[in-house]
């Protein structure tokens, strides 16, 4: 119930996002009319079309995408016409016969008739609704990467209708008052002819930003940081959590979002250091079934895990988040493993490199992970668990009931004492009070938070943010690309020539390059050698110049290094204050591949 809250008061919110603009002129387009016979009617035409069109979109595949983009062409066509009848009366009697018609309904619904069509407005409604792209804020977000991982269902479209209802209601508003002060000016000034005139050319401003790209580019980075913050607040509240960033990263599930009906974190009682306190059951322990492959053991069930205390940790190998609490999690494994804990990990990709099991196994030994792994590619487990997060730790006791959870990095010390508190319950002798304390290093490091400014950023188009110049991504074919000589906090561009996908960006010569500019500690990048398999060789400068003692792990001191395989990259770990900086990545050779940026 409260997820539907959440999605309804995510669409009211739209109203101050800069997104809402392209779509305003059609909506009051209807100032004057009859609310009851034309505002409302269009409003719910933008809904339903909206919610349907998302929710299919939200679990479909590229024909969805295909079709969608047809249709919001034939509605750009629509309101253009639209629009100029209301700019140029006259213009009905220059076109044919069935145009003239079409023409003359569209102006009696515009105004020209004392008689509102709701037929009409409803119609104007659906084609907003095609034309309408909200920025997915983090509320949208969690709506639609329910529906991605979740699959189709009533629930979906219930949210979906919810988060557009919100946007209906605010715009509703919005255009009760603009009737009435379109009232006013009639009466005061008889200005009613320039003002339908006015929205005209307003309408037709939105259809060419629409064409342009407008909407879902430069608006849709504007919206993000105008309103996502007052969304994640009521994310936060709603879940029972702060707002604070715990270095949990949200699902994003290849080819859409994923992750639904988020479980509250910190639901289970805080635990005292001086004494154990009551763990509520949380559920039962979903069955670990449906994997592609287990790795370090045979398949584990319930038979295998009674009587056993069992640690479930939701990661994927090239999540930072995910790498920065497994000093812990091993410690655990191996600290209480002949005290009866189990820990599983349950490898749940997030790009496609990390689907191919070769190149999990490779990762584990990397990373000294000898605990059992469930290769998870399908979401099987992660759907039984109702699960949102990377990393996702979920705490259950020998009866097989779950107890305790916690996402995202930190509260390390209280995970121990949940483990101990459980392993006393199940009558182990001499469970140790201690805590370990991991010393990590490389990119399992702990991040400083307090000078992380710059967000995780996305290569591939499908999710990207603040790339600039906006105008020049070209999705899905090889172009050429030049970076702004001066870039604002988090921006970020591409040298050179790529390939822009979804999920990531290829380069297709030698001298490309990404340029970013950040603030944090350390920057890392997720990147993978061409179809080759070949190295690609490259070099890293900050400020212009070689990074010296701030290089990454898998840098050189001159900038040097080399991209062999699909994983996580350390490029600079900087000593000393953190300013804002500009990183420059060149790759000598072409083929590379990059997917996500990531600070700490």
């Amino acid at each position: 119930m409260w997820l539907l809250v959440l999605a309804y008061l995510g669409g009211v919110l739209t109203i101050v996002s800069p997104c809402i603009l392209p779509v305003l002129p059609f909506v009051f387009a209807r100032t004057g009319q009859p609310f009851m016979k034309s505002g409302l009617p269009l409003l719910a035409g933008m809904a339903l079309t909206f919610a349907l069109v998302a929710s299919l979109a939200a679990v479909g595949g590229g024909w969805v995408v295909q079709v969608n983009q047809y249709g919001r062409w034939l509605a750009l066509l629509f309101v253009a016409l639209f629009g100029l009848t209301l700019l140029l009366p006259r213009l009905a009697d220059r076109l044919t016969r069935p145009l003239v018609a079409a023409g003359s309904r569209l102006s009696d619904a515009a105004g020209a008739d004392a008689r509102p069509r709701p037929g009409a407005s409803f119609l104007i409604g659906v084609a907003t609704g095609l034309l309408w792209a909200p920025c997915a804020g983090p509320i949208l977000g969690l709506v639609l990467t329910g529906a991605a991982l979740q699959g189709a269902s009533i629930g979906t479209t219930l949210l979906l209708l919810a988060y557009a209802a919100g946007a209906a209601t605010s715009l509703a508003g919005a255009l009760l008052l603009g009737g009435k002060v379109f009232a006013a000016m009639k009466r005061s000034i008889g200005a009613g002819e320039w003002l339908r005139r006015g929205l005209g050319a307003a309408m037709l401003a939105g259809v060419a930003a629409i064409a342009l790209g407008l909407d879902t580019g430069i608006l849709a980075r504007v919206s993000t940081a105008s309103t996502g913050g007052i969304e994640q607040a009521l994310v936060g509240r709603l879940a029972g959590k702060s707002p604070a960033n715990n270095g949990a990263m949200m699902a994003q599930v290849p080819q859409s979002q994923a992750g639904a009906n988020m479980m509250a974190a910190g639901g289970a009682m805080k635990l005292s250091a001086n004494g154990p306190a009551t763990l509520p059951v949380e559920g039962n322990l979903p069955p670990l079934e449906g994997t592609v492959q287990w790795l370090n053991s045979p398949p584990l069930d319930a038979q295998a895990l009674k009587g056993k205390v069992v640690l479930v940790d939701f990661w994927t190998y090239s999540c930072i988040n995910c790498l920065r609490t497994l000093p812990y999690v091993k410690a655990w494994a191996e600290k209480y493993r002949d005290q009866g804990l189990v820990v599983i990990g349950v490898h749940a990709p997030e790009f496609a490199f990390e689907r191919d099991v070769g190149n999990v196994t490779r990762a584990m030994k990397d990373l000294g992970i000898t605990y059992p792994v469930a290769i998870d590619n399908d979401y099987r487990i992660w759907r039984a668990f109702n699960n949102e997060y990377w990393p996702a730790h979920y705490f259950a006791d020998a009866q097989g009931r779950i107890r305790y959870h916690h996402f995202g990095e930190g509260d390390y010390a209280e995970s121990e004492r949940v483990i101990q508190q459980l392993l006393r319950e199940a009558g182990a002798a001499k469970v140790a009070d201690g805590l370990i304390n991991a010393d990590a290093q490389g990119v399992q490091r702990a991040p400083d938070m307090n000078e992380v400014r710059s967000p995780e950023t996305y290569v591939g188009y499908q999710r990207s943010e603040h790339f600039v110049p906006e105008a020049s991504l070209a999705p899905d074919k090889v172009a050429a690309y030049s970076v702004p000589s001066a870039l604002s906090l988090n921006d970020w561009g591409l040298n050179g020539q790529w390939n822009v996908g979804a999920e990531r960006a290829t380069s297709t010569a030698p001298a490309s390059g990404i340029v970013y500019r950040f603030h944090a500690r350390d920057l890392h990048l997720v990147l993978g050698p061409g179809a080759d398999g070949k190295p690609v060789r490259f070099k890293v400068t900050i400020d212009g110049k070689a990074p010296g003692d701030a290089h990454g792990t898998d840098v050189a001191p001159d900038g040097s290094g080399s991209v062999t395989e699909q994983r996580l990259y350390q490029l600079l770990r900087q000593p000393g204050d953190v300013v804002d900086r500009t990183f420059s990545i060149e790759f000598l050779d072409p083929g590379v591949s990059a997917y996500a940026f990531t600070f700490g």
